[in-house]
């Protein structure tokens, strides 16, 4: 009995670290209502969550004049949480990259990154280029990635889309080298037919892979920018 507890708390625990890593930054109280769990219990896991050093909590940005009472936390995964959902042979890849720098120059790092992603979205290709429009585009693109392990989402902000990848499986060694993200943003706005922008990358700490995909001219926000969250901190 005690052992079925306990795996019902470890996959309940797991069910809030995935909804951190694909809605988050996020509030507790959005967690317990997409979950169907009670405020408590959200807590009870998330508290777990934060002493195994898997997620850390942070104030929500303010929105004009606050009134009394404290501002909203919004909650996320920290490396270590990520680590949970595919982080594995990171040391192996960076020092193999490392090795291919040495051995035959940047230029070779950059071929391999060119390489990788344009085997990972070859495989969608069709499905993404048969889409009419950028916005229709982006959201077959993020499905793709989704199915590749990106638990990607679109959103439209203002006159543009954005799209966000919440998980990079290379995060870790797309830091050291970030041909590979660069390489990537190259091979969205081939997909995508369209000059992009990338906004944010988890590679450099933020919280997701923000790209923005212009629509009818739509000037990108600056570099650096996220999107602006709901009051729950989720993309719609």
């Amino acid at each position: 009995m005690k052992n079925e507890q306990q795996l019902s708390e470890g996959r309940t625990r797991h069910g809030v670290a995935r909804l951190l890593l694909e809605r988050g930054p996020i509030t507790a109280a959005a967690v317990a209502e997409t979950l169907g769990l009670s405020p408590a219990a959200v807590r009870r896991h998330l508290d777990c969550l934060v002493a195994d050093g898997e997620a850390c909590m942070r104030d929500a940005p303010s929105r004009g004049r606050r009134g009394r009472g404290r501002p909203a936390k919004l909650w996320l995964l920290t490396e270590t949480g990520r680590a949970r959902f595919g982080h594995a042979y990171d040391d192996l890849a960076i020092a193999a990259i490392r090795f291919v720098a040495e051995s035959a120059g940047e230029h070779a790092v950059r071929e391999f990154a060119r390489r990788r992603v344009n085997a990972m979205v070859g495989r969608h290709r069709d499905d993404v280029v048969g889409e009419q429009g950028p916005a229709e585009r982006a959201k077959a693109l993020a499905d793709a990635l989704t199915s590749e392990g990106y638990a990607a989402s679109t959103r439209r902000v203002g006159a543009g889309e954005q799209l966000c990848q919440h998980h990079c499986p290379v995060a870790h060694v797309a830091a050291e080298f970030p041909e590979l993200c660069e390489v990537e943003t190259a091979a969205f706005a081939e997909l995508l037919g369209t000059h992009v922008q990338r906004l944010s990358t988890i590679a450099r700490g933020d919280a997701a892979c923000t790209t923005h995909v212009p629509l009818g001219g739509a000037e990108p926000p600056e570099a650096g920018a996220t999107a602006p969250t709901t009051t729950e901190g989720t993309p719609s």
